[in-house]
This record gives C-alpha cells, structure tokens and sequence, in this order.
C-alpha cells in the first residue's frame, strides 16, 4: 500500500508539474536577456557612432598629410606648369610657417646682434593717446635661451625669422608691395603683439611700433669692460594698428 500511495502521489505532482507549463495554464515564462545579448546583432549605436567618427578623423588626417606634402613638393619642386598655376595657393600654404631652405645643410650664422624692441599705444576716452616705454623681445628669448640645455625653438628664431624674412622682402621700405610682404608685415606685426600682450602690465593698447637695433658681435677676446660697439642701424618702424588687446 505504501508503494501504490508513493507512486500515486508521484503521479499527480507530475502531472501537476506539466500542466503548469501548458499554454493556457498561466503567464508565459520570461526569457532571459542574457541570451538575447549573446546573439551576435547589430552594435549600439554609440559604439557606431564613435566608429564613424574615428574613421572620419583618421581619413582628414592622411588627406590633409597628402596634401601638405604635395603643396611643399611643389614649392620646392623646379618650376612647372603646375607650380607656375596655383602659386599663390602654394605660397599661401608655405609662408611663412612651413617655409623650406637649406640652411640645415649649409647654415648661415647671424653676424650681428639684433636688439628688437616694442612699444604700445592706445587712445584714451577723452582722446589723448597714451604710449608706453619701449619693451626689449630680444631680450626676453634670450632669457628663455641662456643656461637651458633644451631651449625652445621658437624663443630661438620665431622673432628673429620673422624679422629677417620681412626685411628680405621689403627692405629698407616699410611700404607692402606685395602679398608676401604685406602677410610678413602682419605676421611680424602679431607676433611682437602677442608677445607684449603676454608680458603687458600698461593694460590695452590698440597699436604697436617696432624698433631694431643691429650691433655688430664683438671680436674674439673682447673684454665685457670695452666700450660697447656702435650700431651699425637703428630702424624705427611705422605705428601699425593691431586688435585691440588686454579688453
């Protein structure tokens, strides 16, 4: 009798069992969504998204790659057909900060020393103009220089480059007669204002005036005690207006 009941009561919880998985016996068991995820899909959209977007940087970086070496190729290349063409697209991109010489391979030392100073302008309210004393950049890239083992390159010959390029161009003139110069005389121009910016305690100014004193370096042997040499030129440069600064 044990065993009838035992396999009895066996029977109906089984049956039980089954009928509780039976359509219309009760809500649906829920599915997992660890499997749905494991189902290979498609991606986020933010994976996508970051996808795309490296892809675009990565193909702006070779064309804009490919064409700085062809505009570079063609501004050192012997003159063409197509350098001779798009000239001024090609010097636009060159100058004056991918600029190519040989000066690497035969350099050409500086025989004097160039003093390059600056001063600031602005107008004031009740229309007087206030000027401020003369500010040495020479000066200040040569403390940037001496007794640094590693010193910048552009407190080296981002102001003395732009200086002997402007006066290649123009020479003794200050009158732009070109678009070259007339781009060398802003480049310069915005270079000793950034600089007098970064350094300017008179507050704004609204213009700027260069002046360069070339000295010529002192003999091997000379003595710090010697007279100082004369200077072989003291250029005073025009006022140029520049954006207004420290606003």
């Amino acid at each position: 009798m044990r065993k009838t009941g035992w396999a009895v009561s066996s029977g109906i919880e089984s049956a039980g069992v089954k009928e509780l998985h039976q359509p219309g016996s009760g809500p649906a068991p829920l599915k997992c969504h660890h499997d749905a995820e494991a189902r290979p899909g498609r991606r986020p959209l933010g994976v996508r998204a970051l996808k795309a977007a490296l892809h675009t940087a990565v193909a702006l970086c070779l064309v804009t790659t490919m064409a700085h070496v062809a505009l570079v190729f063609l501004h050192v290349a012997p003159s063409n057909p197509v350098s001779k063409r798009y000239g001024a697209q090609v010097n636009g991109w060159v100058y004056p900060l991918f600029e190519q010489n040989w000066r690497l391979f035969a350099p050409d030392p500086d025989s004097f020393n160039r003093q390059i100073l600056a001063r600031t302008a602005r107008t004031e309210s009740d229309g007087t103009v206030r000027v401020a004393p003369w500010f040495d950049l020479a000066a200040v890239d040569n403390s940037a220089v001496d007794h640094h083992v590693f010193p910048s390159h552009t407190a080296q010959n981002l102001l003395r480059r732009a200086w002997s390029s402007y006066v290649e161009v123009n020479g003794g003139s200050d009158t732009a007669r070109s678009e070259r110069a007339v781009m060398l005389q802003e480049y310069l121009r915005n270079i000793a204002a950034d600089r007098v910016a970064a350094h300017n305690d008179g507050g704004p100014f609204d213009f700027i005036q260069l002046r360069v004193v070339t000295l010529p370096v002192p003999p091997p042997g000379a003595t710090a005690g010697n007279r100082p040499s004369a200077p072989s030129e003291d250029r005073l440069l025009p006022w140029w207006k520049v954006t207004s600064y420290g606003k």
